[in-house]
């Protein structure tokens, strides 16, 4: 895994290959904050840039490792100082620019893909010559490779429960299926793919934030089979009363 000094290698696994990717913490990364988005390691998210800050701040990175760290905002005070340096929460995920297209007017679509965890451990401000927020970061995560051989049972009771009715039906359970498929694909990046498919709303960012924040990868896997099951029952009660699906789930 990542150290806190010195440049390191990390796998950041993808629908096409798993590749190595190197990060060098000794390095500060631009800190891109935003409201109800949070990414997680493993997982891609697509980002339209427009704001001049950002355009910078991509353009920057595109030039140098094109890595990014995704923050998210403490608090409310964001709705009132979006274009200042509100605060932000100290656990981040350090992003790799995968792909991008650059539009008119100098925007870009990005599709970054998540790293590893990490914390804020020295943020310096925009000034002049640097319009964007940058940070000095440490690695969280406590060897997740470490814990396969625990995870195993993890592994078998997650895919049965997508498998099984009710949960099959979703489009869910296809989207993460194809994953456990992968033999190459270690439990404890399944934890994370699972919790991004599963938490899709603007109202999951506070529970992908805590799948974020913990940096133990057997608590984010008990975790994610709490809320996998909580889904469960609460389509399972719903069914039974009327017949239809829970309003406000995705199922297609």
């Amino acid at each position: 895994m990542a150290r806190e000094t010195g440049p390191s290698k990390t796998h950041a696994y993808n629908p096409s290959m798993p590749e190595m990717i190197q990060i060098n913490f000794n390095k500060r990364f631009p800190l891109f904050p935003l409201a109800g988005i949070c990414l997680l390691p493993h997982a891609t998210i697509p980002l339209h840039i427009f704001e001049p800050r950002y355009i910078r701040m991509v353009a920057d990175s595109l030039d140098g490792s094109s890595q990014i760290a995704m923050a998210t905002f403490e608090g409310k005070r964001w709705q009132q100082e979006y274009h200042g340096n509100p605060p932000v929460r100290p656990i981040v995920c350090l992003g790799q620019i995968e792909r991008y297209e650059r539009l008119p007017m100098d925007r870009y679509n990005i599709m970054l893909q998540g790293i590893c965890r990490a914390r804020i451990v020295e943020e310096l401000m925009p000034d002049s010559d640097r319009p964007y927020r940058i940070a000095r970061l440490a690695p969280t995560d406590s060897s997740p490779e470490s814990h396969e051989e625990e995870l195993t049972g993890w592994r078998h009771r997650v895919r049965e429960l997508l498998e099984s009715d009710p949960l099959s039906r979703m489009r869910l359970g296809g989207d993460v299926l194809k994953w456990f498929d992968r033999e190459d694909i270690p439990s404890h990046v399944l934890i994370e793919i699972v919790g991004h498919l599963l938490m899709t709303t603007t109202e999951d960012a506070e529970r992908r934030y805590r799948l974020l924040a913990e940096p133990d990868a057997i608590e984010r896997a008990d975790y994610t089979e709490e809320q996998l099951r909580g889904l469960e029952r609460l389509v399972s009660r719903v069914q039974a009363q009327t017949g239809d699906w829970p309003k406000g789930c995705s199922w297609n």
